[in-house]
């Protein structure tokens, strides 16, 4: 179902991401953050379906499709590394740093923070190019909202 866009994120050099592609792999990462600590639960799942909703203009249920699309590729993509790089080649420095608050709206969506989605926060900023101060301001917007 998803071999092209594994194929690519496995690749040794891979090539830029399609738009859709890029897409499927910040929700993928996204998903993969809330499976981290082993409880994937339904505050999770509602706050990821919220941001495709938000960040890319769908409905209920497009934005559902796509959360379901990015939970079957995150059980069979390759490590967190190759997904952050290939975000990374696909999106520019702000888009990187909305990318990390989404991964806080995720993280913070049950109401606690997990030792294993902050380390999984801190590695995804390191590889996405985001620097502290930047990652940090992310974290403080979204503590706020929350």
């Amino acid at each position: 179902m998803f071999g092209r866009l594994l194929q690519n994120l496995t690749a040794p050099d891979p090539a830029p991401l399609e738009p859709s592609d890029a897409r499927l792999a910040l929700m993928s990462l996204l998903v993969r953050l809330a499976r981290s600590d082993g409880h994937y639960d339904s505050f999770e799942v509602a706050r990821i379906t919220a941001i495709a909703e938000e960040r890319y203009n769908l409905d209920a249920t497009g934005a559902k499709a796509l959360r379901e699309e990015a939970e079957a590729l995150e059980a069979e993509a390759p490590d967190t590394v190759r997904f952050t790089r290939a975000i990374k080649e696909a999106v520019a420095y702000d888009d990187r740093v909305e990318v990390i608050e989404a991964l806080w709206q995720v993280a913070l969506a049950d109401g606690s923070r997990e030792a294993e989605e902050d380390a999984l926060i801190r590695l995804a900023s390191n590889l996405l190019g985001v620097n502290d101060v930047d990652s940090a301001m992310a974290r403080q917007r979204v503590s706020r909202r929350v």
